[in-house]
């Protein structure tokens, strides 16, 4: 296969060698154990159509890092192949013009964490040609090009839009690190990253919005103290006027988008009580109306009109994906209603369109499909395939799981997701599963690897939205203010009560288990209730609430805003935190840890180990001294999760003894 590789230069890229990276049937034929059939890696990340619609690209995650491919829609032959150096990653990529792609690269340092983009911008040909690197995060001689202010030491450059009527041009948001961090935008020429200002914002890590014709009119961001600001101005020529101020107004607007006349603004707003609402406004008399809320969610991301960058509606997550329209009788709102009829029972998304809107990338999910992409063609309404994530996984093989609501002790509604072995409904080992974050990260019920491995091993999983988590208003995000350890803590007892009144669970073979927060929630729920579950994992965990509070509050004044805020003062927390209370556990832990993890550093797992042995608690540990905030290399994950899967069998699984009483203490003290 003759297929050009480019290396982005000013970056450690170098050329990766994929052969048949676009198969859509990779790897079948081969025997593999159970647990690397859930933890392979997607065989394709995202992908998205040129506008003339000669090529694709996508996003190919590999062991160590993530690349971008492109390939020729009429053959699939790839054209080009790029990617950075170790734990380099694809924060987002966008075509500009039918030929030239932009990249935004990222770094990924563990498997839990999201990629943290660097503020670098690449670009580079269908072909491969023409690789150039437009913007550098740190001060560089690179003939003028690169914008910077001399003397500054770190930048961050963010694409905000790709001016479509403009195939030369792309409009980018620069804020530069200082005392005062600045926010500015620029029009960047995609070929030698040249800039022109276009417009300053007086706010911290500023998002903007643009109208039809490329004229900046939102900026929001935030204030020294994290308070949301949201600006408006009527044209480039025009001072900025605030439109909302958090701080004052009590909640948080976000701008999503114009009409294509310019004269309605679209605004996703917070309540006081209940979900964000989608409001249009009229920016000349400021008149608003709503135009979409649902009674449970908020919207989890905005549905662009196919004839232009204009709001029309917006998809939900709930017991599924789903899409809502401002006009249920629009071009945008039929088209989607005809791929949803196509494809019943899935979450349907649009994912990129060619500039004439006649093909449209689709893809199709579900509880139990990780995803398959789709080319929707206007002119005769077929859709064929053209990749799939993880072929190997047959969906009708996998777990369903379902929508569950329950109230807490105090009246407050949750809501979660229950995820049931194949032929078990009743009296079943059960994992309560938690998420990290813990503050607006949510639960949902797309395909998740890990819940499906527990699942296929005999287990239920319960994963619960406590208070504190996203996706359920402000209300109920600000309910988790200071509540680690208490309220949130309650929320995961009620929902394990919950499971053993509807009499899906064993109430005596229920195991609590989580990552990062979720881990810290796991060795709390052994604390608070050491008779309620059987045993406990914690993996990559906070469990010294005092050092997390000191060691991140230490990197800047916002920072330690935001810890005081949402978790408490250092100096009053080692009331909830778990390696100051390990005397009260009596059942078995499992902790898994890595030596290189700035998030959960590897101290809080030994502190807690040492804690552990000294109540007599038997413990098991994990550590990797590689490894960050999740284990990433694929050695390390396998055996991982075997010995997940073996502690599980061991105390509620198919080699656990039943325990004499209910209430007898796991290690006779």
């Amino acid at each position: 296969m003759d297929v050009r590789s480019s290396t982005l230069p000013g970056a450690p890229w170098v050329s990766i060698a994929i052969a048949g990276i676009l198969a859509l049937v990779p790897l079948l034929g081969r025997a593999e154990p159970d647990i690397d059939r859930f933890l392979k890696r997607d065989t394709i990340g995202e992908v998205k159509i040129s506008p003339g619609g000669t090529y694709f690209a996508a996003t190919v995650a590999l062991e160590d890092r993530t690349v971008l491919v492109i390939s020729r829609r009429a053959d699939h032959k790839l054209t080009a192949k790029s990617g950075g150096g170790e734990h380099s990653d694809i924060a987002d990529f966008w075509w500009v013009n039918d030929e030239r792609v932009v990249i935004a690269i990222a770094e990924r340092t563990s498997a839990l964490e999201r990629p943290v983009a660097t503020g670098e911008l690449f670009a580079m040909n269908a072909d491969g040609s023409g690789a150039k690197q437009l913007f550098a995060a740190v001060d560089s001689d690179d003939q003028g090009v690169l914008v910077s202010l001399r003397g500054d030491h770190y930048r961050h450059a963010e694409l905000i839009d790709t001016l479509p009527r403009d195939h030369d041009h792309i409009l980018v948001a620069i804020t530069t690190y200082t005392i005062t961090p600045v926010t500015r935008v620029a029009r960047m020429d995609v070929r030698n990253g040249r800039t022109t200002p276009v417009a300053n914002a007086p706010l911290r890590r500023a998002r903007f919005v643009m109208d039809a014709q490329g004229q900046v009119r939102f900026a929001e961001g935030s204030d020294k103290e994290n308070f949301s600001q949201l600006l408006y101005r009527v044209d480039d020529g025009s001072d900025w006027q605030p439109l909302n101020v958090e701080r004052t107004s009590g909640h948080v607007e976000w701008a999503i988008g114009f009409s294509a006349d310019g004269k309605t603004a679209y605004l996703q707003v917070e309540q006081a009580s209940g979900p964000d609402l989608i409001q249009a406004m009229d920016v000349a008399s400021g008149k608003r109306q709503t135009v979409l809320a649902d009674p449970s969610v908020d919207p989890e991301s905005i549905y662009y009109s196919a004839e232009g960058n204009v709001p029309v509606g917006a998809y939900y997550m709930s017991d599924r994906r789903r899409a809502r329209f401002f006009d249920e009788s629009s071009r945008d709102a039929i088209r989607q209603r005809t791929l949803e009829a196509a494809f019943p029972g899935q979450n349907v998304v649009l994912i990129s369109r060619t500039a004439d809107s006649q093909l449209t990338v689709v893809r199709v999910s579900s509880d139990r499909n990780p995803g398959d992409f789709y080319l929707y063609n206007e002119r005769t309404h077929a859709a064929d395939g053209i990749f799939s994530r993880r072929l190997w996984l047959k969906p009708e093989d996998m777990a369903g799981s379902q929508a569950i609501e329950l109230k807490a002790r105090d009246g407050l509604t949750l809501h979660g997701y229950l995820t049931l072995p194949r032929n078990g409904k009743s009296a079943l080992p059960l994992v309560i599963y938690v998420h990290g974050g813990p503050i607006g990260v949510y639960d949902d019920p797309e395909f998740d690897g890990e819940v499906q491995l527990l699942a296929s091993a005999g287990y239920a999983v319960l994963r619960i939205n406590f208070r504190g988590s996203g996706n359920y208003g402000r209300q109920f995000l600000h309910a988790g203010e200071r509540e680690w350890g208490k309220r949130m803590q309650d929320d995961l007892t009620d929902a394990t009560h919950w499971a053993i009144e509807q009499k899906i669970a064993d109430p005596q073979r229920i195991c609590i288990y989580g990552a990062s927060y979720g881990a810290y929630a796991a060795m709390m729920g052994l604390v608070r209730e050491p008779d309620l579950y059987r045993c406990g994992v914690g993996y990559v965990g906070v469990y010294d609430l005092p050092m997390m509070v000191r060691d991140g509050s230490a990197r800047d004044a916002s920072a330690k805003i935001w810890y005081e805020d949402w978790v408490g003062k250092a100096d009053s927390l080692e009331a909830i935190s778990p390696s100051y209370l390990a005397a009260q556990i009596r059942r078995p832990v499992f902790l898994a840890a890595g030596g290189k993890d700035d998030r959960a550093p590897l101290a809080h797992s030994k502190r807690m180990e040492k804690a552990l042995i000294k109540a007599g608690v038997e413990t098991e540990t994990l550590y990797f001294p590689t490894e960050g905030h999740g284990f990433y290399t694929d050695e390390h994950r396998h055996e991982f999760y075997e010995k997940l899967l073996a502690f599980l069998d061991r105390h509620i699984g198919k080699d656990a003894q039943q325990p004499v009483a209910a209430d007898t203490p796991a290690n006779g003290g």
